[in-house]
């Protein structure tokens, strides 16, 4: 059957998520690949979550395998509001709520559907996470980058971007350890977004998935903190703290959002997945995932260092390149005029596998001279191995 003619207007401008198309490439076990964006494998507590599934089976199969509600398992709830007052400072009284979501995406996903029409605008960081992006994309969004400086968001392009665009309703922010850049938002930028958000009454979506992986700097408060008037919608994630393949992030937003997002929630997939919510509330009750949190710091530490060292033995000075304080990611900018685009399919050819940086900008179609890595899943003879192939090439190329 011919679906050229039936295929929706939101779809037609989205493509595919380059990550996930060159997963495809890089599932190839020749390929050293620093195109992923996951925790390290040795970091799932899965002997943990194994004792936490035996003992809900044993005790609660009912609850676990039955419907559940849209908002989320209560006592799930209860221990993330607890830990992001505790961890990040976010005051969840009267004013704010919180929904348990099926990963990141989906809370992303769920906030587009509430606040954005066709042709609205969303402001983001350029680059940016492409999962977002596509997700924006799908609603018809305009979509307005915004450069970032070594600080974060570049605050006069910001306000002139909101002043100059009355369309625009959301801005979407990773403000630490930011995918892809690895930059970390210093505080008066965040306050300096806040401040922008309530003078032109748009909301800031705060992507928080990295937060608490950081190993060396000083932390610095999220905006969600320091938010009094209901401007800013936070999410978190479990996923590079504890299992990516359980689905689980949440959403703490103002109360005046929680009737729109909970049937958004029904509309998409009813609730989140009762046994995964059960597993991490397990979890966060008889574990210590603060102890889980610190070993991984210490291996991405190690491994974000040995890169850095690497690179900076293997590649050429012309090649810059981002020194992140925790996270996962580096972004590599090489001089005007390359386009990584045409150097990752080379890469390929050489078992080498990065994400261009054209997938993480506002217009995918047009070349860009920056690209991705990422260090948390290689071990030091493969991070070696892959840096020295791409300095090589890099070489070759510049």
């Amino acid at each position: 059957m011919d679906f050229s003619n039936l295929i929706s207007d939101k779809m037609l401008g989205v493509k595919a998520s380059a990550i996930r198309e060159i997963f495809k490439v890089a599932a190839d076990p020749a390929i050293i690949s620093f195109a992923g964006g996951v925790p390290a494998p040795e970091t799932y507590p899965a002997q943990e979550i194994k004792e936490i599934c035996n003992r809900i089976l044993e005790t609660e199969p009912t609850q676990a395998l039955a419907y559940g509600l849209s908002e989320g398992y209560i006592p799930l709830k209860e221990l993330v509001l607890e830990r992001m007052r505790d961890k990040e400072g976010i005051d969840t009284d009267q004013q704010n709520d919180i929904i348990i979501v099926s990963g990141s995406q989906q809370g992303c996903d769920l906030t587009s559907k509430v606040l954005l029409n066709e042709g609205d605008g969303v402001v983001c960081e350029e680059p940016s996470f492409i999962g977002c992006l596509n997700t924006f994309r799908t609603y018809n969004a305009k979509l307005y980058g915004v450069p970032m400086n070594e600080d974060g968001m570049d605050l006069a392009i910001l306000e002139e971007t909101l002043k100059n665009n009355k369309n625009i309703k959301l801005i979407y922010t990773i403000p630490t350890f930011q995918n892809p850049s690895g930059i970390t938002t210093s505080l008066a930028v965040r306050k300096g977004m806040l401040e922008l958000a309530k003078k032109y009454n748009v909301v800031i979506l705060e992507d928080n998935p990295y937060g608490e992986l950081r190993f060396s700097g000083e932390k610095v408060p999220t905006i969600k903190s320091m938010d009094t008037t209901g401007h800013v919608v936070y999410l978190g994630s479990f996923s590079k703290v504890f299992s990516p393949g359980l689905r689980l992030a949440y959403l703490i937003f103002d109360k005046g959002l929680c009737e729109k997002l909970t049937v958004a929630k029904q509309a998409t997939d009813v609730h989140t997945n009762v046994f995964s919510q059960m597993i991490a509330a397990g979890y966060l009750q008889s574990y210590d995932i603060d102890s889980s949190i610190e070993r991984s710091r210490l291996l991405y530490k190690h491994r974000c260092n040995f890169m850095l060292s690497c690179m900076d033995k293997y590649f050429p000075k012309a090649a810059t390149y981002t020194r992140p304080e925790g996270g996962i990611f580096i972004w590599v900018t090489l001089p005007e005029g390359t386009d990584t685009g045409a150097l990752m399919k080379e890469a390929i050819c050489r078992k080498v596998a990065f994400v261009p940086g054209n997938a993480f900008m506002t217009d995918v179609d047009s070349p860009s001279n920056s690209f991705r890595l990422n260090y948390s899943t290689m071990s030091d003879e493969k991070i070696e191995t892959g840096i020295r192939i791409l300095g090589e090439l890099l070489a070759e190329k510049l």
